[in-house]
């Protein structure tokens, strides 16, 4: 296991994330907002504007060892429950960094974490990109799965 980061080393790679989602917000047009989670010091809600799924929420935390995201892709499915888990399983064979799961009330999240020491720009990046890619491209197809006779 990894060693803990000490207060100063997340301090500073708090500081880097406030940075670069604030020139997120700024510059990128898929970035809607970016709020502070006023119970948690170093968590992050990222508001991003999709196609497929018009407005989604990436949460990111950071904690001395690690830092988690993820992201609320829709509710549990009405029908085809098995055909709509076996998508989303095979999906998971595609994802780098991060993977559907199943949360609260059976809702399907999409989430991964990395080791505190690779948070840079660039990974950062990969990461949100990712999570808007992976969101684009899987929300339409599981949702006519899970909810298909809403869609007949």
């Amino acid at each position: 296991m990894t060693a803990p980061r000490t207060p100063e080393e997340v301090e500073t790679l708090r500081g880097r994330i406030d940075v670069w989602l604030a020139d997120q917000l700024a510059s990128n047009p898929a970035v809607a907002a970016v709020d502070r989670d006023v119970d948690g010091p170093r968590s992050w809600f990222v508001r991003m504007l999709g196609e497929e799924k018009d407005v989604f929420t990436v949460r990111f935390h950071l904690d001395q060892r690690t830092l988690a995201y993820e992201t609320y892709v829709m509710p549990a499915p009405e029908e085809n429950h098995a055909v709509f888990y076996e998508h989303l399983m095979r999906r998971n064979g595609r994802l780098y960094g991060a993977a559907f799961t199943v949360g609260d009330e059976d809702g399907v999240f999409l989430k991964g974490k990395i080791d505190a020491r690779w948070v840079d720009e660039a990974e950062f990046d990969r990461i949100l990109g990712s999570m808007y890619a992976w969101v684009e491209q899987y929300f339409r197809p599981a949702l006519r799965i899970g909810f298909a006779s809403k869609f007949s």
